[in-house]
């Protein structure tokens, strides 16, 4: 019983395999340690003298730096909408007459591949089939074709 617990994964018990953890390498401790005077860095030079910031991304041995050098343009609005944009002629090809157009619906219909914050019909087309639309936004054509056709229109909030 007592041989069984001694191998039961209890973190307390839990301990690295023999030789994996090694100790840290003491650098510039003294000629004996095999890490003393240069400690590593061999003699004179640049890496030698200083830190070791010279691994750094897009450093270039002082020379101003690419990234700083071109000009800054562009801006990125981290509150912009991603927004999906359907027409109606889609709609008439995918879906039945009576159907129910939902995000969902739309989803497994493959007219929405990607995450999206607002999906927006637009009148390209033409609709003849009575379709339960609910999206986010319709253009004034969508809206008017939609009903025309005998559908009706849901906004989502």
């Amino acid at each position: 019983m007592a041989d069984e617990e001694k191998y039961v994964p209890i973190l307390s018990r839990l301990s690295p395999p023999e030789g994996a953890v090694r100790r840290k390498k003491r650098k510039g401790r003294g000629i004996g340690s095999g890490l003393g005077k240069t400690a590593g860095k061999g003699m004179k030079g640049q890496k030698a003298r200083h830190g070791n910031n010279f691994g750094k991304i897009g450093f270039e041995g002082g020379q101003t730096p690419l990234y700083r050098r071109l000009p800054k343009r562009g801006f990125t609005n981290i509150f912009a909408k991603k927004v999906a944009v359907l027409n109606v002629a889609e709609l008439g090809k995918r879906f039945d007459a009576g159907a129910t157009v939902d995000l969902d619906a739309l989803r497994g219909a493959g007219l929405l591949k990607r995450d999206v914050d607002v999906v927006k019909v637009l009148g390209d087309g033409d609709l003849d089939k009575a379709l339960t639309v609910k999206v986010h936004a319709f253009s004034a054509s969508a809206k008017e074709k939609i009903e025309k056709a005998g559908g009706t229109v849901e906004v989502l909030a």
